[in-house]
């Protein structure tokens, strides 16, 4: 069985978005409601709109200025993720495939580290290191990559920029105080306790642009599964689609990298999970992995505020929990069906 086959959109296609959204809705209600201090989901609309009694002004603080925008933000980036773990998977035919495969978080992650060891750790230093970072190992790779034909080049360069990002961060936590040790130890495990408005409002416009236009790359993304020279017969300059789709996934991945540090399988597990669905087509696979994306990170995120209530899960540790078996899994099912 091939996972990158291209079957029609069935006719239940609509049902599934309308049962996609509806989950993501009542995982959002439910994951607003839910936390160290619990809140009736009646009491909710009268919380965020209504008036409030003075005995309700703490927890409409909590709702407003700390569950609702960590939600929201939780569904922005299980939405990024999933959708640039879709289009690297399609750029590179490999269903093992997510921005980590050609460098782009680490390289984000060796920038916010070197924010955190070597200056003052602001969250504007730490996001605009891990940018640079991700820019930078994107543009490395990609000129690696030009020296050999298709795809192998940057899969190659790749391998070489996550194996010394991984050591350069391994020596500055050793040289690291303990302050910036237990930063580093909690942001390489994942957080999404920085979402705010504020934080909202910074990197939710472009991140939603990008995400967008790579949502209409759709037709290059399938000419891409039928194969490099076939694509090209189509019309498609694969240099500069390489080129568009990497460093758009790195313009998306930097800043949120540095906002919450390590969230792994998320670009991994979604895709694989919408395609046993919906096909490889990705005219439909791209917005339903946003949707799925959001939806799986909610409830992960839900689940680290839930499990050791009052303190909380980081939410790394959560999805790899969740992806770790998945990948098994996967791995089982494709050995079965080559069988």
């Amino acid at each position: 069985m091939n996972d990158f086959s291209i079957r029609p959109l069935k006719s239940t296609a609509k049902h599934v978005y309308f049962v996609l959204t509806l989950a993501l809705v009542l995982a959002v209600i439910s994951a607003s409601a839910g936390g160290a201090i619990s809140i009736p989901i009646s009491h909710l609309p009268r919380l965020l709109f209504g008036t409030v009694s003075p005995e309700e002004e703490l927890i409409s603080r909590v709702l407003v200025d700390i569950r609702v925008p960590r939600v929201l933000f939780s569904c922005l980036n299980g939405a990024a993720l999933a959708v640039t773990g879709a289009t690297m998977q399609a750029l590179f035919r490999n269903p093992l495939a997510e921005p980590g495969l050609v460098g782009i978080s680490s390289g984000a992650a060796l920038g916010a580290v070197l924010a955190i060891v070597l200056t003052s750790g602001s969250f504007l230093l730490t996001s605009t290191a891990a940018f640079v970072g991700s820019l930078a190992a994107t543009m490395l790779a990609y000129q690696m990559g030009k020296r050999f034909h298709g795809v192998s080049g940057l899969l190659l360069s790749g391998i070489a920029i996550n194996t010394v990002a991984g050591s350069t961060i391994g020596l500055l936590t050793t040289v690291a105080d303990d302050n910036q040790l237990r930063d580093l130890t909690f942001w390489n495990m994942g957080s999404l306790a920085g979402g705010s408005w504020k934080i909202l409002a910074l990197l939710s416009p472009p991140v939603i642009v990008l995400m967008i236009f790579l949502c209409c790359q759709w037709r290059v993304m399938n000419g891409l599964l039928l194969g490099e020279r076939e694509a090209g017969h189509l019309g498609f300059q694969l240099a500069t689609v390489r080129k568009r789709l990497i460093v758009c996934t790195a313009l998306i991945i930097g800043p949120l990298v540095a906002t919450t540090g390590g969230i792994g399988f998320v670009g991994l597990v979604v895709p694989h999970l919408v395609r046993m669905v919906l096909g490889a087509n990705h005219r439909y696979l791209l917005s339903a992995c946003a949707i799925v994306g959001a939806l799986l990170l909610t409830l992960a995120d839900w689940l680290a505020r839930l499990l050791i209530n009052p303190a909380e899960l980081p939410i790394g540790l959560v999805t790899s929990l969740i992806g770790g078996p998945f990948f098994f899994w996967m791995l089982t099912r494709v050995r079965t069906n080559k069988a």
